[in-house]
């Protein structure tokens, strides 16, 4: 790669010179500014970022770590994080841990090892253990779609049990008392939320808590979906509803009712969670709990700008929960009859 003192030989200046041209060019007269700007385009001369940041003792890049990026509520929470970073000079590094302890493990020692501004992250180790490591850095991190209800660090959250009961009470008002439950892995926070408020949901109406079945998928994927529609069909007693944790898992799900021939809302009614996009598209417009994906990747990005800013001594931890919202569609109400 070409350096600075490969620019600084060819231009006949000190190295010192092609700094101050780069970083101070007042500083410089016109003719060198000019002789040493044609060198380094001539050269194709990039100056090393991660020196300067070695110099300068801080980075200019924070990373987000999210679950799986092929879920597009976390490619809107990276939408939002992006826009804030942008506007305040500094660019976000985007990495996937795919639901895994280990590789989420492994990224948060690649941002300690590129000594990044801070992080960004939704936790795939539930333990607490990969971030108590990470901590030891002393490098300020934000917890993306998690409650903290320690001060240790920031939190940026919806109140998934809100969501699970919103869902669920929706449900029994269209009379449904056989209700699935079909989530991702059991050990994700957000999984076990939204079943809680779907029981606290029973129980409010006086229903049992065995009225809610439940099928635990093994990703919180389209694939798993379907292989979890397959399977509540298989059921000896069929219910006659099924809230997905995500709407991914919900898309699934309705594709193998589809397969199989049954009509939803009509035979199965369906609740998805997150309100993505591809939701509204679905062949039955997919009934979901909307949460603000957009907002909640910009208030952590902005939170964690606040701590590693001028004012970081100034900035106190704080935990910011969203509030849910069911958007109703035909996969609940049938054609003709979607609202809010």
């Amino acid at each position: 790669m070409v350096g600075i003192k490969d620019v600084a030989r060819q231009a006949g200046v000190s190295v010192g010179t092609v700094s101050n041209v780069i970083n101070r060019p007042d500083m410089v007269s016109e003719d060198t500014r000019a002789r040493v700007l044609s060198v380094i385009e001539q050269l194709g001369y990039v100056r090393s970022e991660s020196a300067r940041q070695l110099r300068a003792g801080h980075s200019r890049i924070i990373a987000l770590l999210v679950l799986d990026m092929a879920n597009p509520f976390f490619v809107d929470v990276a939408s939002g994080a992006e826009r804030a970073a942008r506007e305040t000079g500094l660019g976000v590094m985007l990495c996937n841990s795919a639901e895994s302890p280990a590789e989420e493990a492994e990224y948060l020692g690649l941002f300690a090892e590129q000594r990044v501004r801070g992080v960004l992250v939704t936790p795939a180790d539930t333990s607490g253990r990969n971030i108590e490591s990470f901590r030891r850095h002393g490098i300020p991190f934000v917890f993306v779609d998690r409650v903290v209800p320690s001060a240790e660090a920031c939190s940026v959250s919806v109140d998934d049990i809100e969501g699970g009961r919103l869902a669920v009470d929706h449900l029994i008002e269209r009379g449904h008392q056989r209700i699935v439950y079909v989530s991702g892995p059991m050990h994700l926070a957000q999984c076990q939320d939204r079943r809680t408020g779907a029981l606290a949901a029973l129980t409010a109406a006086g229903l049992p808590a065995d009225a809610l079945a439940h099928i635990e998928a093994d990703r919180l994927d389209v694939a798993s979906g379907r292989d979890a529609g397959a399977r509540l069909l298989g059921m000896a007693k069929r219910p006659t509803a099924v809230f997905c944790a995500n709407d991914l898992l919900a898309l699934g799900v309705l594709q193998s009712l589809y397969a199989a021939g049954i009509a939803v809302p009509e035979e199965i009614a369906l609740v998805g969670y997150d309100d993505i996009e591809f939701a509204a598209a679905a062949a039955v417009p997919l009934t979901s709990v909307r949460q603000p994906a957009y907002r909640m990747g910009r208030a952590a990005a902005d939170l964690l700008i606040e701590e590693t800013g001028d004012l970081a001594e100034e900035h106190e931890h704080r935990r910011i929960v969203f509030q849910p919202e069911l958007v109703v569609r035909g996969s609940t109400l049938g054609k003709g009859r979607a609202g809010r």
